[in-house]
């Protein structure tokens, strides 16, 4: 399994906004340039994040986005799955296919058990987490 861009940028927005959240909204534009990434790419992130209800828009002069939830309500996992889709560390087998033992064997000996590893990491994470995690440096002085 790999996060690409699209995981990983929903989830530094994500912490952008609740981060930097206050009585304004926060813009992408502001978002892109303090995380250097592509505003018309964030855009498509951040469409998926409000319609997921993660985020809401707020329109007109002085408008961006806020956060939707507070964040220690907002599992890593389920963001990482609405971004990426399935997080499977390889495909599940076609159904009806014959499946020889071999593969039966990895699937059931290390595939199922790292992809339920990996779910219950992604799922004990919060937002919160993150904004509050000493080694990412955000320290005391986030949400």
């Amino acid at each position: 399994m790999k996060i690409s861009t699209r995981g990983r940028y929903g989830l530094r927005l994500l912490i952008d906004v609740a981060q930097n959240r206050g009585d304004s909204p926060v813009t992408l534009r502001e978002i892109a340039e303090r995380q250097n990434i592509s505003e018309p790419y964030l855009e498509q992130v951040a469409i998926a994040l409000r319609r997921a209800g993660y985020i809401r828009s707020v329109k007109g002069a002085g408008g961006g986005y806020l956060c939707a939830l507070p964040a220690a309500d907002v599992r890593v996992g389920d963001v990482l799955r609405l971004l990426e889709g399935d997080m499977s560390v390889v495909d599940a087998p076609i159904p009806g296919a014959d499946e020889s033992p071999y593969r039966a064997t990895l699937r059931e000996a290390l595939y199922e058990p790292l992809d339920r590893t990996i779910a219950e990491v992604l799922d004990r994470k919060t937002l919160a987490d993150l904004l509050y995690g000493s080694s990412a440096g955000y320290g005391d002085y986030c949400i």
